[in-house]
């Protein structure tokens, strides 16, 4: 058997060949320390359109992150060819710490979450007051995802001219939503861009909502026109509008500075991800009333001590009601 001392010659020791002609796997991670920060626009099909210095630059995700994806919204980190020429492709090497997410899942029976937008300042929920008609289960599952994932709720109310919003409105009253109310003529001659634009200002907004409320027409009344969207209509027969906007998409205001980031009509909105007892942080009056409640409550059983804390006078019983009515949000399906 062949021996090797302490200075053996490193020529005459056999190694292994490394089968794929590639270079061994390391855990050293480069630092890149020159890359350029960006902010993600879109995702398609794995190549992420983003924007650097003023000019958008098409990049894919370095193998180094791992299963860590980036998505609309992200603060990222480029290195590679920035030009934005056609054909060439950037890398991204750094996903920066989120301020916001924006969640879902695709019903309340899957364990997969999707996260929509990061870093979005304000969720615009946008329903139709007729044609289709409002889904209020909608709206309040899409604000327990808001206030879950650090984002302002604002309600975008769009066909006033189909019913009044007075009903709607007076649902959602005592949770001091802000909220503007738009009709199909004030869309078409730009009157009521303005009033949506005041909203919006400085802001990153997610625009969400089920198809056919006018979502992405609403969008394309606020970007500029070289951005517009495709828009759909209205089945007649099942009341449903149709998929026209197939990916989320930032884009720039038109004419004050902030974002709007249009997503996909849904169909359906799943919490499975979300633990209700996080609910309660967007109720900061009631909250305090928490601290004589028993472990793990629900805040909707006979124990809960937020009974008593309106009882006693220290907030309003229709802000109680409005928690447990999104808290039992989980309980119920979108159609209910």
């Amino acid at each position: 058997m062949r021996r090797y001392g302490k200075h053996t010659d490193e020529d005459d020791i056999r190694s292994r060949p490394n089968r794929k002609g590639n270079r061994p796997r390391t855990n050293i991670r480069p630092k890149h320390e020159d890359a350029a920060e960006g902010m993600v626009l879109t995702v398609d099909r794995g190549r992420l359109t983003c924007l650097v210095d003023g000019r958008t630059v098409l990049a894919m995700k370095a193998r180094e992150l791992g299963r860590k994806a980036a998505v609309v919204g992200d603060r990222v980190a480029l290195v590679g060819d920035l030009s934005g020429r056609k054909d060439t492709l950037a890398r991204i090497v750094r996903i920066a710490e989120r301020t916001s997410v924006l969640r879902r899942t695709a019903d309340d029976d899957d364990p997969y979450e999707r996260v929509v937008v990061a870093n979005a300042d304000q969720l615009a929920i946008v329903t139709a007051l007729a044609d289709p008609e409002p889904r209020p289960r909608l709206i309040d599952r899409c604000l327990v995802a808001a206030y879950d994932g650090g984002l302002d709720p604002l309600l975008m109310l769009t066909k006033s001219d189909l019913a009044p919003p007075d009903k709607l409105l007076e649902l959602y009253g005592d949770l001091d939503i802000p909220y503007v109310v738009t009709s199909r003529a004030e869309l078409a001659d730009g009157a009521a861009a303005d009033r949506v634009r005041e909203q919006l200002a400085g802001k990153v907004t997610a625009f969400v909502g089920h198809s056919g409320v006018g979502k992405t027409t609403l969008v394309n009344a606020l970007v500029p026109e070289d951005l517009r969207r495709t828009t759909g209509h209205v089945n007649a027969v099942t009341g449903r509008g149709r998929h026209t906007t197939t990916s989320a998409l930032a884009l720039p205001l038109g004419d004050v500075t902030g974002w709007v980031v249009d997503t996909p009509g849904v169909r359906s909105f799943g919490l499975a991800h979300i633990d209700p007892s996080r609910v309660i942080h967007a109720f900061p009056d009631l909250e305090p009333g928490t601290a004589g409640c028993p472990r793990a409550c629900s805040h909707d059983e006979p124990d809960c001590a937020l009974d008593a804390w309106v009882t006693e006078g220290h907030a309003d019983p229709a802000r109680l009601y409005s928690l447990r009515r999104l808290l039992a949000t989980r309980e119920r399906r979108d159609g209910d």
